[in-house]
């Protein structure tokens, strides 16, 4: 499409006009949004977590399990560079992984894809609140889903029965953020 095509006076905005945009936003958060990944090895999904971590405004992130550390080179191949605005700790278990995330006055919700799941447009989502995703392969483990203290899961109506966990990590920070600015 030419610029020529596109409707009067829309054009893209330049570098100072996001950040003024992403400023205001940020104006409009007040809850603080962690997130536990465990077990996520694949660099290129590690690096498009983290990079969605830092545009959701992530205040810190989880490791357990043997998920691939932010500053596994790889990794930033993806990130471009996101993975020094987001502050992160390798917790080691899921259970101490948690107990973090507790003290840190979160609540945890695992987004995985169980009986007592409820849908990510319901999930208690409000205040402070940390969500945690799985490893590619399995999903959340049982030690962790035992560790949450809810479970959600993001509605599908395709023949596929999941998402790569970036882009479900994607989804459910974007509803964490926008059940905050819309209420």
């Amino acid at each position: 499409m030419s610029t020529t095509d596109s409707a009067p006076g829309r054009r893209q905005l330049r570098p100072t006009d996001v950040k003024r945009l992403n400023r205001d936003w940020r104006r409009r958060t007040e809850g603080r949004l962690g997130l536990l990944v465990e077990s996520v090895t694949q660099p290129f999904n590690m690096g498009s977590i983290i990079r969605s971590a830092a545009v959701f405004g992530v205040e810190r992130l989880w490791l357990a399990g043997n998920a691939t550390p932010p500053d596994q080179r790889n990794v930033a191949k993806t990130a471009l560079g996101t993975e020094r605005l987001v502050p992160w700790e390798h917790a080691g278990t899921p259970a101490k992984a948690a107990a973090a995330i507790r003290e840190e006055g979160m609540r945890l919700v695992a987004i995985e894809l169980t009986g007592d799941a409820v849908p990510l447009h319901e999930a208690p989502l409000d205040g402070d609140v940390c969500l945690a995703v799985g490893g590619e392969d399995h999903g959340c483990s049982p030690a962790l889903l035992a560790a949450a203290d809810a479970v959600a899961y993001i509605p599908q109506i395709g023949r596929v029965g999941s998402l790569n966990v970036a882009v479900a990590t994607a989804i459910a920070l974007a509803e964490a953020r926008r059940r905050e600015w819309s209420s």
